[in-house]
């Protein structure tokens, strides 16, 4: 049973080694110690804290558990006019399992009912991408190494895409 809580500060660590499951694959070729690849994982996971923190006023911070077993995490900003999911990553050992498919299905429903576009900046080499893709993301905006992608109910709609 997939759920989520809001992350509390003693989840840092938690927190930061998602956050640094998500780096391993780029980090792997580097030629610096683990001790040093560890300290630039937590210098770019505060730094990606503090900026969600200044540019995303009023997100939610959630932990998301497998029964009861922290899997990852989830942050989500919402206002009137959109839904930007700011973050959705997975340790390792929950990947492709659907989970993150059903909580992407969750927000989709939810931007639905309320009839406003989802969003999410992706890097362009992110496997994920194709996931967004055929749930009825299309790109909107390059950024370089990011792109928006952006999910309207309509364009979905008119596309035949379903999320069940």
């Amino acid at each position: 049973m997939t759920t989520l809580r809001p992350a509390r500060p003693e989840d840092r660590e938690l927190l930061v080694s998602v956050y640094a499951s998500t780096r391993a694959e780029e980090l792997a070729p580097v030629p610096w110690t683990d001790e040093q690849k560890a300290t630039f994982v937590k210098m770019q996971f505060d730094a990606q804290d503090a900026h969600y923190k200044e540019h995303y006023d009023g997100a939610t911070y959630e932990v998301i558990e497998v029964d009861r077993v922290p899997a990852g995490r989830l942050y989500v900003h919402r206002t009137p006019k959109e839904i930007r999911l700011m973050d959705i990553a997975l340790l390792p050992s929950f990947r492709g399992a659907g989970i993150g498919t059903r909580l992407l299905a969750e927000l989709i429903a939810e931007a639905e009912g309320r009839a406003v576009p989802l969003t999410i900046h992706v890097e362009i080499s992110n496997p994920a991408r194709r996931l967004y893709e055929r749930l009825g993301f299309v790109p909107i905006e390059d950024h370089g190494v990011h792109v928006l992608m952006e999910r309207r109910p309509e364009i979905a709609q008119a596309a035949g895409v379903r999320v069940s």
